[in-house]
């Protein structure tokens, strides 16, 4: 079943390039699992709040959560180095690839419901609380309980190929081996206090302050938004990710070669 699913997502990538009218492009995706009845979902309550849904209440039966990864082209991420407002590209990618997430989830389940299962399909954010500034589901930490990343200074989950990309998810009654997690930090600040660059690059000063300034990140998503509004909802920046040390890959891992 794995192989099937990993097939599945990268089906859907292929179609998408061959698509004339999707700008936007992806490296290889990554794809991990969770078991769903792993204690660190129960953990989100605390981590991400109290409403913070569990797999079961999702799919009822739930026994493996489906993560994954969608990198985005490096010639995106550099488009995005300059200025204070998020580039076109980005914004497009970002749109785009929200799209192409839904297109992902709906061939993730041909191939659970194929083979008997069922799965949810869940969008790229899912529940956000507009005033709380938070989801029910969130995607970035199912992605670290299912071992695609670690969690970095700028709060994007540092994957072996780097931050800069979106993540997707999928909850399914199918059970599939879990995937091991990886040890260590991957950000360099958390590895040993160096670099902090994603803090300088930030303009909103949102990462400056203790805990994460959630609000001035927001409002600058939402001034981007304004901007690029007639490609759907762009409420993008991406500053803190490109260009960094880990904008493609682990900078920790490299560090130790």
């Amino acid at each position: 079943m794995q192989v099937k699913i990993v097939d599945a997502i990268r089906a859907e990538l292929a179609s998408a390039s061959q698509d004339k009218t999707i700008r936007s492009t992806w490296g290889e995706p990554i794809v991990g699992f969770a078991d769903a009845d792993d204690p660190l979902f129960g953990a989100l309550k605390r981590a991400v709040r109290p409403s913070h849904s569990l797999p079961g209440d999702l799919l009822p039966g739930a026994r493996t959560v489906i993560a994954y990864f969608l990198p985005f082209d490096r010639e995106i991420a550099r488009t995005n180095h300059r200025g204070v407002m998020s580039s076109e590209a980005w914004a497009v990618a970002y749109v785009e690839t929200n799209r192409l997430i839904a297109r992902i989830n709906d061939g993730i389940n041909t191939v659970l419901e194929r083979s008997g299962y069922r799965g949810t399909r869940l969008p790229a954010t899912h529940n956000f609380d507009k005033g709380m500034l938070m989801s029910d589901w969130s995607h970035k930490h199912i992605a670290y309980i299912a071992g695609i990343g670690r969690f970095g200074h700028h709060h994007m989950l540092i994957t072996e190929k780097g931050c800069c990309g979106r993540l997707g998810s999928v909850v399914t009654d199918a059970v599939i081996l879990p995937t091991t997690h990886p040890e260590g930090e991957r950000c360099l600040y958390k590895h040993d206090g160096s670099c902090r660059l994603c803090e300088k690059r930030c303009p909103a000063e949102a990462l400056s302050q203790a805990p994460f300034h959630r609000r001035a990140c927001y409002d600058r998503l939402m001034e981007n938004a304004e901007v690029y509004e007639r490609y759907g909802l762009a409420d993008v920046c991406g500053k803190c990710a490109a260009i960094v040390p880990c904008s493609f890959h682990d900078p920790v891992a490299r560090l130790k070669k």
